[in-house]
């Protein structure tokens, strides 16, 4: 890995994802130069980075990076934690800033903007990274490899159920808005498909028995694997063992009747993902693609 110090931008401070992103570069021995967000409840930078140029407006934003960029102390990566609708637009921001982007999930809404970003990355010689931190989970590569080392004509039953509690706060936000976050199978869902999709093969059929705003079921025919789903963010959905207990959350996956067991180990996913990033690895636009198009046809079904 390059030792050097490298420098960050971030734009989506206040949001519920950018503290492990901060956490991330700071372990990792870098620089958040400067943050962004419409919102100045970022008393969390605190906790990372006293020195940390703060910005609530895109505009003076991109000034301050120009400025930078022009006295040679430009920024290497723009991160991008903003709401979802606008993570096709801040990628094209960072890039013709002369930086890398590392965006979280999704990386976009609509899978035929993955073209055009992936045209501006070779105009710009630039590179953009997304979020895929499951697929960096140990207990995740373990059944990788045991799935591709098995016979590559067995077809496994797998059911995914994953149910985590939102308050009534969630509809008002932008998360609530399928116009801008996509809905439930995309603001929670898309990781665990992807993983799916990773480990299982390709997308053949996908079925969707029922969507409201906070519940999604349905059915999904992978090269290697049927899978019926579960995702919720009402607390009345979660098992009665879970509330009886005074959780909020309930993840479950099944393959062949069997708990896989992957809910432990979460915590520094995504200083892996950096770490990853950072030495030559990282997920780009081609690894999102057939999970952000399935997303989408959940989406419209």
């Amino acid at each position: 890995m390059n030792k050097k110090r490298k420098r960050f931008a971030l734009i989506g401070a206040a949001g519920y994802v950018a503290p492990r992103h901060m956490k991330a570069i700071k372990e990792l021995g870098h620089e958040l130069v400067a943050a962004m967000d419409p919102h100045d409840a970022v008393g969390v930078l605190d906790q990372y980075f006293l020195e940390t140029d703060f910005f609530t407006e895109i505009e003076r934003f991109d000034r301050h990076l120009d400025k930078l960029r022009r006295q040679g102390k430009g920024i290497d990566y723009l991160v991008v934690c903003s709401p979802n609708y606008l993570h096709d637009a801040h990628i094209r921001f960072g890039l013709r800033l002369g930086a890398d982007v590392i965006c979280e999930k999704p990386l976009v809404l609509n899978s035929w903007n993955l073209e055009s970003l992936a045209e501006i990355e070779k105009e710009t010689r630039q590179q953009v990274y997304t979020i895929l931190q499951l697929r960096l989970h140990p207990e995740v590569i373990k059944l990788k490899k045991k799935i591709d080392a098995a016979p590559k004509d067995k077809m496994y039953n797998i059911q995914l159920d994953y149910m985590t509690t939102r308050g009534k706060w969630y509809d008002y936000s932008w998360k609530g808005d399928v116009s801008k976050s996509g809905g439930i199978a995309t603001n929670i869902g898309i990781h665990f498909f992807d993983m799916l999709i990773w480990i299982f093969g390709d997308v053949k059929e996908s079925q969707v028995d029922k969507m409201t705003k906070s519940f999604a079921a349905g059915e999904l025919h992978l090269a290697q694997a049927k899978v019926k789903w579960t995702l919720s963010t009402d607390y009345h959905q979660l098992p009665e063992k879970v509330k009886a207990a005074g959780g909020k959350t309930y993840r479950a996956l099944k393959i062949e009747g069997e708990d896989f067991e992957f809910s432990g180990g979460f915590t520094d996913l995504h200083t892996r993902s950096y770490l990853d990033i950072l030495s030559g690895g990282g997920f780009g636009i081609g690894e999102t693609a057939k999970a952000v198009e399935l997303v989408g046809k959940i989406r419209n079904a």
